[in-house]
């Protein structure tokens, strides 16, 4: 095993959730465009959480992000910069296991 062989690397997921799908679809481009993330997928969702003293019920769109967890920090300073809510929902978990394959296509679909 290499130092950066699929192995050795430190990927994950990031859950992020956003109010629109065009919020979203842009996050996602500019994650892909600064190669932080190697694919994202989006989907609606419902949401239903407490904010602010009151409980909410809303529609939002959730980013399921592919990365390698050591650019974590960037990628959320990235999210921030280009999100709207005041706290976003910034989320990530490891990839314990996945197919050899996808996960050299993931590291060579980065730049760390």
């Amino acid at each position: 095993m290499t130092e950066n062989s699929p192995e050795t690397r430190n990927y994950g997921v990031v859950l992020v959730t956003t109010s629109s799908s065009a919020e979203a679809e842009a996050i996602a481009a500019a994650l892909i465009e600064s190669q932080l993330a190697a694919c994202v997928s989006i989907f609606p969702i419902q949401s239903i959480y407490r904010w602010q003293g009151a409980i909410a019920k809303e529609s939002e769109w959730q980013l399921l992000i592919k990365t390698d967890l050591s650019c974590l920090r960037e990628l959320e300073n990235q999210i921030k910069r280009l999100h709207s809510y005041e706290v976003p929902e910034i989320i990530a978990l490891p990839i314990v296991s996945g197919s050899m394959s996808y996960l050299a296509w993931l590291g060579n679909s980065l730049s760390t």
